[in-house]
């Protein structure tokens, strides 16, 4: 079963796309098959891989209009697949308005993913029926924060409309990482702002925090993951850490060694 993820929060600049896409890199990197679904009318994650998403014939809105399935809409960038976003995403809340079940249609959809280990969901920087259909359709969860002061601010709308979709619409999901993002070592903001976060979200914290690194802002004007943009700067090594702690996490346990002599 794949591991469904919704990148989320409704603040924007806090690198939640930089996030979706480099990890998805990072996993395939380690031999993991991944799908990205990019939901953001904004389709900054479909031209961050230089895909013009304004010449596009087949996108995630067809996918809600029922005109093509998944696989249709399916393109292969970097050894990761990809459901492009559409700039006409903008206008889906008034399209599906009184739809039955416009909530399951991305679920739905998803019904019809084979193979993939980790599908990984793009959600645009607000809280209406894109990002409510990547909840519906998720078991997890990750919450970029960027480590500044504001970074916990708003928050608390976040997690009351992640509680909503989990008591109406899916008990499965939960909010499992929280990754620090843009961090700067030289800041002691910085640094408090992670222990304030650690102590708030304790091992749904990951270890692996994204620092600030200019080869992350420049990738992808150049239609680039880091990892071929920069191969050995620091954003790709941190992202191929949380990529590396991620995969970690879906492992079990090793069974513990028996010591003494059997009977």
């Amino acid at each position: 079963m794949s591991e469904i993820i919704a990148l989320c929060n409704q603040k924007g600049g806090v690198g939640k796309t930089t996030c979706a896409l480099n990890i998805a890199a990072g996993l395939e990197r380690m031999g993991e098959k991944v799908l990205l679904i990019d939901l953001d009318p904004q389709a900054h994650l479909t031209y961050s891989l230089g895909i013009p998403a304004h010449e596009l014939q087949r996108t995630v809105l067809d996918l809600f209009k029922g005109t093509h399935g998944l696989t249709d809409t399916l393109l292969a960038v970097e050894g990761l697949a990809v459901v492009p976003s559409s700039l006409d995403l903008a206008g889906l809340d008034m399209e599906l308005a009184g739809t039955p079940g416009r909530e399951f249609i991305l679920r739905e959809s998803l019904s019809q993913a084979d193979g993939f280990a980790y599908i990984l969901i793009d959600c645009p920087p607000s809280l209406g029926i894109l990002t409510l259909n990547a909840l519906t359709a998720a078991r997890e969860i990750y919450i970029p924060l960027q480590t500044e002061f504001l970074a916990l601010k708003g928050m608390s709308k976040l997690i009351e409309t992640i509680d909503t979709v989990k008591r109406r619409l899916n008990r499965d999901l939960e909010i499992t990482g929280i990754i620090g993002t843009r961090y700067d070592a030289r800041r002691k903001l910085n640094k408090g702002i992670m222990e304030t976060i650690g102590e708030r979200f304790g091992d749904k914290l990951f270890k692996t925090i994204i620092r600030e690194n200019i080869s992350l802002a420049e990738a992808p004007g150049y239609g680039q993951t880091i990892f071929r943009y920069a191969p050995k700067s620091h954003g790709a090594e941190d992202f191929l850490a949380l990529a590396g702690e991620i995969v970690a996490r879906k492992r079990p346990a090793p069974a513990p060694e028996t010591g003494g002599l059997s009977a």
